[in-house]
């Protein structure tokens, strides 16, 4: 999906620098040439990419680290300067640079700040179905870490947990995509710095923790890798739920947690409004469906399916990232996910059902974050009569 809308934009941008350039071809520009060879560079970098990824055996970090920059310079040269060309068509060109130049600020901000500013959102959930010991019960959500894309992890990582920790939460739900491509990518440090993380975590994983995206599988297997990642993440202590319930017990009282597991088959669907999904019933095999149910997934998309089976009170997922690019003039917003994407950021009510999307800590593709934050999420669970 993102390379064909890169691919798309790069057709437009090419487009837009021809017909610039010859209708102002009569007109004196300094340094014409070399304003025709920065727009045809800068043009080239998806293609520049693209070639490199056809010719290398692997996708490694270095490799990963090098399409995320190659995409980013695209964005920060090509999308003002597409801007410039729609006030300069209409004769307002003063005003073009203006807003060619608040473009480029937009997107350095969203580089910086925007890309490492954690925002704790809180968020209340009210339930008759809330045995009376776990009125209150906090618990932090985190997902989408994407720990080999993380431009300082060392940084970025230390920021993540002293967050978590300053909440004091009675528990944290980790809901897929701790790295982004391989098992490597957890090495020691980052292994060091995501043990920081106080209390009991439970995961899941999502589509990049399952290996199905390393070029060179015959060196790297899929199914060895993601049993790799699983591995890395139990040697800290975080508790990985493949397809299974666990029982949270206070006193008394219980309520069940529910972990499903990406399901490599819907790799080449995760993106897709509607899945299917034959093989979450395991998960809840016994599940007494008396009991309030927290349901831990990566795809937003499966929980009708969840619900369908009278499970999920409240589901947390991931996955989405709303894209990096959120705009927020209300509520939830407006983000370009909002097209593909039936359920893709924040809160959502059925009945007694609600599903929680968090927007992520990670980023892929691009290493910005415009108006959708790393985000971390403060639950609190209410009874009422």
């Amino acid at each position: 999906m993102l390379f064909l809308m890169t691919f798309f934009l790069s057709l437009i941008a090419i487009a837009a620098d021809f017909i610039h350039f010859w209708r102002n071809r009569r007109r004196h520009v300094p340094r014409r040439k070399a304003l025709i060879a920065w727009a045809a560079a800068t043009d080239a970098l998806p293609v520049i990419s693209s070639v490199i990824s056809a010719i290398s055996p692997d996708n490694g970090t270095g490799l990963m680290h090098l399409y995320m920059w190659l995409f980013w310079g695209w964005i920060v040269t090509v999308l003002p300067r597409l801007a410039f060309y729609v006030f300069n068509f209409v004769h307002l060109r003063r005003t073009g640079y203006v807003v060619a130049a608040g473009f480029t600020l937009f997107f350095l901000w969203g580089t910086t700040w925007g890309r490492t500013s954690i925002r704790v959102n809180e968020v209340e959930i009210v339930s008759d179905r809330i045995p009376e010991a776990f009125d209150g019960y906090r618990f932090v959500q985190i997902t989408d870490t994407h720990v080999g894309t993380i431009v300082r992890p060392g940084r970025e990582l230390s920021r993540l947990a002293e967050c978590i920790n300053a909440l004091r939460p009675d528990a944290v739900f980790f809901t897929g995509d701790l790295v982004n491509i391989r098992a490597e990518e957890l090495d020691k440090d980052a292994l060091t710095l995501l043990r920081q993380i106080e209390g009991p975590v439970w995961s899941v994983t999502g589509n990049h923790d399952i290996g199905t995206y390393i070029k060179d599988s015959v060196s790297f297997p899929a199914a060895a890798e993601a049993r790799e990642v699983i591995a890395r993440q139990r040697s800290i202590g975080w508790r990985v739920l493949e397809d299974t319930t666990v029982y949270l017990r206070r006193g008394t009282d219980s309520i069940s947690l529910t972990g499903i597991s990406f399901d490599p088959a819907l790799r080449d669907r995760r993106h897709d409004r509607d899945l299917p999904a034959p093989g979450i019933a395991k998960a809840f095999a016994g599940v007494p469906d008396s009991l309030y149910n927290i349901t831990l997934v990566h795809l937003p998309q499966l929980w009708e399916q969840i619900t369908a089976m009278g499970y999920g009170d409240l589901t947390l997922a991931g996955h989405v990232h709303s894209m990096q690019f959120k705009i927020r003039p209300w509520g939830r917003g407006w983000s370009p996910a909002s097209w593909i994407y039936t359920h893709w950021s924040g809160r959502y009510d059925a009945g007694r059902h609600t599903l929680y999307i968090n927007d992520g800590t990670g980023y892929v593709a691009y290493p910005m974050r415009l108006g959708a934050w790393p985000e971390v999420t403060l639950f609190t669970l209410k009874r009422c009569e």
